[in-house]
């Protein structure tokens, strides 16, 4: 039997020989047949599910497009050995969400090498400008918009709480740096707690429990980084009997997001487009190991925006809220 040492042997001798085959790998022709590696962050979370089945439902469209769909786990070392053996099985390209900005690097470097092209979605990597594309919402302009949808709401000022996300995170650093964007220099506007709620809805509900208990009085507005967070947050809020009196606005435009947003329970959240978001990483990919077209640019950022009860018709699931 094959010790460990042995078989990580095997497969760094296997991705070399595939990069010495594939690293000048010629467009494979408009109507060639595709194989494409999807590494989802996480199938946990929502935005991730329906992404992934609006770029399943883009691949078929598109015909000729075989998706090896993979549940990336929130686990650097699971998508490191995903990629590495989807790059063995000789795959086309691979879309990644990273687990972990800087360790997925390395890999996705060896799939570049190997003449493997990769589009990461949601979110970059560090450090490899030669992915061919990157994916993603613009998330420090949604979160400019959450704060202008809270200025809306609140024009002579509030006092708000701010639930961040994971500290380090890029999406994390964008989106509560866009919040104190709009906010900062506004006197009117005083952030009276700022704690990480590591966009999980256990924490923001424990974590806005504890500020409901801690603050003299409660904040007017939470605004939390993404809408599991939010919803935690919204728990906390309706337990204290304070639904209504505190606004909360959440962040990616989840199914459950909006029915919270029409319900009352939310005062917003902002749609981040996951739906476009991967219909564009698929076609982009498949259009360029067919034909070798490129991308305009390979930083691919579409524009969020904030939805409230006066736009909820303009989100991407809102025909999803009753089904």
């Amino acid at each position: 039997m094959l010790n460990k040492l042995t078989l990580k042997l095997s497969l760094a001798a296997a991705v070399a020989a595939v990069a010495v085959a594939s690293a000048a790998a010629a467009p494979k022709g408009k109507d060639a047949q595709v194989t494409i590696f999807v590494s989802e962050l996480s199938f946990s979370y929502p935005h991730f599910v329906f992404l992934h089945g609006e770029l399943e439902d883009e691949a078929l469209k598109i015909g000729g497009v075989k998706v090896i769909k993979s549940d990336g786990q929130l686990s650097a070392p699971k998508q490191i050995s995903d990629v590495e053996a989807a790059i063995v099985q000789g795959v086309d390209g691979i879309i990644i969400a990273p687990a972990d900005a800087d360790a997925l690097a390395p890999a996705v470097r060896s799939a570049i090498a190997a003449g493997v092209p990769v589009v990461t979605i949601d979110r970059p990597v560090n450090g490899v400008p030669e992915v061919l594309a990157n994916v993603a919402a613009d998330n420090f302009t949604g979160a400019v918009h959450q704060g202008d949808a809270l200025a809306k709401l609140f024009p002579n000022g509030a006092t708000l709480a701010n639930l961040q996300g994971v500290p380090g995170d890029k999406t994390a650093v964008d989106r509560n740096g866009g919040v104190h964007k709009a906010l900062d220099g506004k006197p009117q506007y005083k952030f009276v707690a700022e704690q990480t709620a590591r966009f999980s809805r256990d924490q923001g509900l424990a974590v806005t429990e504890n500020l409901l208990t801690g603050l003299a009085q409660p904040p007017q507005a939470i605004v939390a980084a993404n809408d599991d967070s939010a919803l935690g947050a919204a728990q906390a809020v309706e337990a204290r009997g304070l639904k209504g009196k505190v606004a909360i606005f959440g962040y990616d435009g989840s199914t459950e997001a909006l029915k919270a947003v029409r319900d009352g329970s939310l005062a917003a959240t902002v749609d981040q487009f996951p739906g476009k978001q991967g219909r564009t990483a698929i076609r982009t990919l498949v259009d360029y190991i067919r034909t070798g077209a490129k991308p305009a640019q390979n930083n691919i950022l579409l524009p969020p925006i904030a939805i409230s009860k006066d736009n909820l018709k303009d989100a991407e699931r809102v025909g999803l809220i009753d089904k």
